[in-house]
């Protein structure tokens, strides 16, 4: 077995193992005798699961139409948190102050293991998160000394909480392909051509960098944005023009974060905290991040420009 056929074995058990804690979330919902909308919920989690542990081997035409169901329940308000088990304060509180800061050793060992098996292997940084978020998880139960159950019972709960967001990664990324493979990037080189002169460098690297933040806003992912907007901007008004394209594409995809810190279509960043935290308003963390990300936008432009060419 090379590589790439173990990378990919890794890649299947990780969707796998996702798709089996959805499966129990599914039967978390089922049970619960109070949940306004059990079935629905139920159903939306029995098919994420499907589709995250067979995917690879039911047909496309079957996996789209159960995206449609995906998005009917949600459209329909089907998908909804039902009765979820109640923390003791009084244990968390010990708890709490039992392991200190040791509680972030889990969090932080999932970037620094996943950069070392990036770094180091040649696995890619897919494989690399995967294998990090085991090896945290294992970290998180000797240092909490915490029961199976108690993994199950709060892997429903973050599902829950996550509701119908939980699809959204994956379809913004499908969109991203659609729109490369629909050539949107090119209408937007043609539209761009006749609004900005070309063999302008500043005006290139400002209309890179904001439209990589607008689109990321719009798509709520760097990475799908990042494609569409170098073949429509980058490539014909910043590296035709001299731009490095290592230094002005690193600088453009991280610009495209600074959108992210701004809309409620990057979901698992901005609206999951304010749901998990119980927040009145629920674009707070949006609000409370923009004035950051337009100083971040403007060091974007700065830098690309001096450092670019």
């Amino acid at each position: 077995m090379d590589i790439t056929q173990l990378s990919n074995l890794l890649l299947e058990i990780f969707y796998i193992m996702i798709g089996l804690f959805m499966g129990i979330t599914m039967v978390f919902t089922l049970k619960d005798k109070q949940h306004k909308t059990r079935i629905g919920t139920a159903l939306f989690w029995g098919i994420l699961a499907v589709i995250f542990m067979a995917g690879n081997y039911i047909p496309s035409m079957i996996v789209g139409i159960l995206v449609v169901i995906i998005a009917i329940l949600s459209a329909t308000k089907q998908i909804n948190i039902g009765t979820l088990k109640q923390l003791d304060e009084t244990f968390t509180t010990l708890k709490a102050e039992k392991l200190g800061l040791k509680i972030f050793i889990p969090s932080l060992s999932i970037a620094i293991i996943a950069m070392l098996v990036a770094q180091f292997t040649p696995f890619s940084g897919t494989v690399a998160i995967g294998i990090s978020a085991i090896c945290a998880l294992i970290i998180a139960f000797v240092i909490t000394k915490a029961k199976p159950k108690e993994l199950l019972e709060d892997t429903n709960r973050t599902y829950q909480s996550i509701g119908s967001f939980a699809i959204l990664p994956q379809l913004l990324a499908s969109l991203g392909v659609l729109f490369t493979s629909a050539g949107v990037g090119d209408k937007i080189a043609s539209i761009i051509s006749n609004v900005i002169p070309s063999g302008n460098a500043l005006i290139g690297v400002i209309t890179y960098c904001v439209g990589m933040a607008l689109f990321t806003m719009i798509m709520g992912n760097a990475f799908a944005a990042f494609a569409v907007i170098t073949v429509g901007i980058g490539a014909p008004f910043v590296f035709a023009v001299g731009g490095d394209p290592i230094i002005c594409g690193t600088l453009a995809l991280t610009a495209g974060y600074c959108g992210t810190l701004l809309t409620p279509m990057a979901a698992n960043f901005n609206m999951l905290p304010a749901a998990l935290l119980e927040m009145k308003d629920k674009n707070g963390v949006i609000k409370a991040q923009a004035p950051i990300a337009l100083m971040l936008l403007a060091a974007h432009i700065v830098l690309m420009y001096f450092w670019g060419f």
